[in-house]
């Protein structure tokens, strides 16, 4: 085996508190995969409610009722908050696939037009629909 000094590696940038601090890229890199889970379970609310609406009236009722209660209305604005933000990363990405905006600060100008484009988007969205 090789003699590895274990006391000298490079830290994870994972560990967060006084060996990292987070940045911008890196806080809407891990949002973009968090925000794929929520749009991942909201395809799948949506799916619960066209088999619930191809099944039974009672069954309708039940999801339907649940979509437009209080709740519901909560988890439908934070769904599509998370939608638009998935679909601002994505896009993003596409742009850096083209080699556009690679330098550090337009990333970090980018991750922060996401959380605001994606803000703007879902007030629009609610105020429209």
């Amino acid at each position: 085996m090789a003699d590895v000094n274990r006391g000298n590696r490079p830290l994870s940038p994972f560990m967060i508190g006084p060996y990292y601090r987070p940045q911008m890229t890196s806080i809407s890199s891990i949002m973009v995969r968090i925000t794929g889970i929520a749009v991942l379970i909201l395809a799948l609310l949506v799916v619960w409610w066209l088999l619930a609406a191809a099944t039974s009236q009672s069954a309708f009722a039940f999801i339907d009722g649940l979509l437009r209660s209080w709740l519901g209305d909560l988890v439908l604005l934070g769904a599509s908050w998370a939608l638009w933000y998935h679909m601002l990363g994505r896009l993003r990405h596409v742009v850096w696939d083209f080699g556009y905006c690679l330098d550090v600060p337009t990333s970090e100008k980018l991750g922060l037009g996401m959380f605001v484009g994606a803000t703007v988007l879902t007030v629009l969205t609610v105020l429209v629909v």
